[in-house]
């Protein structure tokens, strides 16, 4: 999930910065500092969008830099468990496909992408469905949701796991033939029921009009 957070913190301000706008100092300081830390309560930072106040600058011994406390606001992505994400395929293996989600690129497992059986084809690295035939290509979007997450303090030693295999979800294309063939199916029910209530009318119709006759 994206978020914009505040966050108090203090920052160095090096001899070579002084008499520059210590507003745009503190940001360029906070964004080479920060921007790509994963901070395990808030996330991964993303940006330093906005410093919202800087305090008086205090030095200390044996440093030229001044330091400042600082409020700031940062664009942070912590992933949820359960959460649905959006994506696009960046490589297919035997054992699954690797998702871009972003920040981070997450895993589904050749047996989380769909009820069907996945087998690998190595010749044009690709997931094929059994009896679906059902294709996963790099490149392909897709929709997921988390459901395994294991974060550290760097982004190439964090793993999220995803799925495929619940409504809603998958390779767009195959989503896209889902609604399709659902709104088909309701159009014909449709159809069936009012087909269905005409000959109940007719017959009901039928009835009454014998019954007439008979009288």
């Amino acid at each position: 999930m994206y978020s914009l957070v505040t966050v108090e913190d203090v920052v160095r301000v090096p001899p070579r910065k002084f008499g520059e706008d210590m507003n745009k100092v503190i940001l360029s300081e906070l964004g080479d500092t920060l921007i790509g830390k994963i901070n395990k309560k808030i996330g991964i930072i993303l940006a330093v969008t906005k410093v919202k106040s800087v305090g008086e600058g205090r030095i200390i011994m044996g440093d030229g830099a001044s330091y400042h406390d600082a409020t700031f606001e940062m664009l942070v992505y912590k992933p949820m468990m359960q959460e649905v994400v959006d994506g696009s395929v960046t490589e297919i293996t035997s054992f699954g496909a690797f998702i871009n989600i972003g920040p981070m690129d997450g895993l589904i497992h050749v047996s989380q992408v769909t009820e069907d059986f996945m087998s690998y084809n190595a010749k044009s690295a690709q997931l094929v469905g059994k009896e679906s035939n059902k294709v996963l290509d790099k490149n392909d979007k897709v929709r997921g949701r988390l459901i395994a997450l294991s974060m550290k303090n760097r982004i190439s030693d964090s793993k999220i796991g995803l799925t495929m295999r619940q409504p809603y979800l998958g390779k767009y294309e195959w989503l896209l033939a889902e609604k399709k063939a659902d709104e088909k199916k309701k159009k014909d029910d449709k159809k069936e029921k009012i087909k269905t209530s005409a000959k109940t009318a007719i017959k009901e119709g039928l009835k009454k009009s014998r019954a007439k006759i008979k009288k």
